[in-house]
């Protein structure tokens, strides 16, 4: 249910006369060739087979280039592979394919309803949260069986405090995803201001089963058992 992450975009301004004044050209010329072979590796993407093969690759650059592909080009029937590498032994492969998964729950194969989850999560992130239900309806109006129209109106919903109906629309998310640890985190926060530790704990522990990457969620599983500890109801 959580949000993804948004990373900041960071834009450079530079005048062409700052550039002629600091860079001379040879390094120019280095620049550019270095675009050139950059365009050209950018053209020579894997094939769908291609990637799925290169998962398996004992190489962790190829892992990485693999999960980056599935990510720009896959589909749900790729998320279980890319959800193995949330625990590979490369980093950045298990940081590219948690985006990635991401990237694929979020197709739908229908134009329309694509469109519907972007403008929803623009109005969330606008603050707009009763549009963003709105969006978020019509996409699951259109395709009732699409998991993440789901999970973002379960999001939209948790964010205006209206924790029934989130935990209703966390219930189809996992209905139709089992695996979906962003549905089954949202359930543990949802629980949390419900003031029901307990089971906060199991929906965490659960999230976090399936993606070991998840670290707010280690850190409010170790602050609940903490709670729960001090309480008397589960030891340290």
């Amino acid at each position: 249910m959580p949000l993804r992450r948004v990373f900041p975009r960071i834009l450079f301004r530079v005048s062409s006369r700052t550039v002629s004044r600091a860079v001379s050209p040879a390094v120019l010329r280095a620049c550019l060739l270095g675009l050139l072979l950059t365009a050209g590796a950018v053209a020579a993407q894997l094939t769908r087979e291609q990637a799925l093969a290169a998962l398996d690759s004992p190489n962790a650059a190829a892992r990485r280039e693999a999960v980056t592909e599935l990510g720009r080009s896959g589909g749900m029937a790729d998320a279980g592979a890319l959800l193995e590498h949330l625990r590979d032994e490369d980093a950045d492969v298990r940081t590219l394919a948690e985006r990635a998964v991401w990237q694929v729950w979020a197709r739908s194969g229908d134009p329309q309803v694509d469109d519907l989850l972007q403008r929803g999560i623009r109005h969330m992130e606008d603050g707009q949260m009763g549009q963003a239900v709105d969006a978020f309806t019509r996409a699951i109006d259109l395709r009732p069986d699409f998991a993440e129209g789901w999970n973002k109106r379960a999001t939209a919903y948790y964010l205006i405090g209206d924790y029934d109906q989130s935990l209703k629309d966390c219930d189809e998310v996992i209905e139709r995803n089992p695996s979906h640890f962003g549905a089954l985190s949202g359930y543990g926060l949802i629980y949390v201001q419900l003031g029901e530790l307990e089971r906060a704990l199991e929906y965490f522990e659960r999230a976090l089963d399936i993606n070991p990457n998840l670290e707010g969620v280690e850190q409010s599983i170790a602050l609940i058992r903490y709670r729960l500890g001090q309480s008397g109801k589960q030891s340290i």
